[in-house]
């Protein structure tokens, strides 16, 4: 058997057994690919030397060290794989070294930021003239290039950016989980809802009232425009997956950051994420909640947070020990 096939069968196996994303087999494909192509003896035979040879391959190339652990990562479960399947006998990955990653600190946006955007939003969403024409993508029925809907696009658009700031950062989802959110959820209307994330885990997350009433106000819009009134989403789109791209959304996000005179290059939205995780932590929310809500397998992932913490527990002790001063 080829490499090609034990990396389809791995790929199967992947998606079948543990509900890998598509974007996640992705990965796994390209980086097992890439391996593949280097290592000329053949991926599935390689030993612990090709491997680690290969590793320093990838870092002479310049790829970060997130990148090289991830590609060490697909190799370590699809020797796993093998090693199950019997195809091998031993498993060449496990003298292999994880490269060391920079600790970095994930960007956050203050509070006082945070309500400025979403102020901004609720202001457009009443007037969209405020946001300045093509400042936000007008809903159109066949992408870019198709003509707009219905003369009130930009109204609608207005709408349906505001119900995603919103929603957002009252449950902290991922842009993948917002952006594919079913239509159910807002016929609901309730104050939780379960969203399905990584590894197909279930999980509830709140809505806040004025998450809720964005999300009811976009509703009513989205379900007067033909082309979007049947479709299972809340953010439908005339896309191949059927619903908003997740480009489309941080492309919108980052024009309305700038019209909030707050830095385009500061804000994303894995940047609102940070900063539903962290402004729940600095209002004395706990680190397991929080990673629940997150929807984080370790809470060692969730740990990226505990400078919120510390600042937070710096500030009681100045605010309260009598010795402070």
């Amino acid at each position: 058997m080829k490499d090609a096939a034990r990396i389809e069968a791995f790929l199967e196996m992947m998606s079948a057994e543990r509900g890998a994303a598509l974007n996640t087999l992705e990965s796994y494909r390209r980086d097992l690919e890439d391996a593949s192509e280097i290592i000329t003896s053949g991926l599935a035979q390689a030993d612990t030397a090709a491997l680690r040879g290969y590793l320093d391959s990838v870092a002479a190339r310049g790829f970060a060290a997130s990148s090289q652990a991830r590609r060490l990562s697909a190799l370590r479960q699809f020797f796993a794989f093998l090693y199950a399947e019997g195809l091998r006998d031993d498993d060449p990955t496990g003298t292999l070294d994880s490269p060391k990653k920079a600790s970095t600190l994930p960007k956050i946006m203050s509070e006082a930021e945070t309500g400025r955007l979403l102020d901004r939003a609720a202001l457009e969403a009443a007037d969209p003239a405020l946001a300045g024409g093509d400042a936000v993508t007008p809903l159109r029925a066949g992408g870019d290039a198709a003509a707009p809907l219905r003369a009130g696009g930009d109204a609608v658009a207005a709408l349906r950016l505001h119900a995603l700031v919103e929603v957002l950062y009252a449950t902290g989802l991922r842009v993948s989980e917002l952006v594919g959110l079913p239509v159910a959820v807002a016929l609901r209307d309730e104050r939780f809802f379960v969203v399905r994330g990584k590894g197909n885990k279930e999980r509830m997350v709140p809505l806040s009232p004025k998450a809720r009433a964005a999300m009811q106000a976009w509703l009513a819009a989205r379900n007067k425009i033909p082309a979007f009134a049947e479709s299972p989403f809340l953010f439908p789109a005339a896309s191949e997956s059927g619903y908003l791209a997740r480009q489309v959304f941080a492309r919108d996000l980052k024009a309305l950051a700038a019209r909030a005179g707050i830095s385009a290059e500061k804000i994303s939205p894995h940047v609102l994420r940070h900063a539903f995780a962290s402004h729940l932590l600095q209002n004395g929310a706990d680190l397991r909640a929080v990673q629940q809500l997150l929807g984080h397998a370790d809470i060692s992932t969730t740990q990226i947070y505990t400078h919120v913490l510390e600042e937070r527990l710096m500030r009681l002790v100045n605010d309260h020990h009598p010795l402070a001063d």
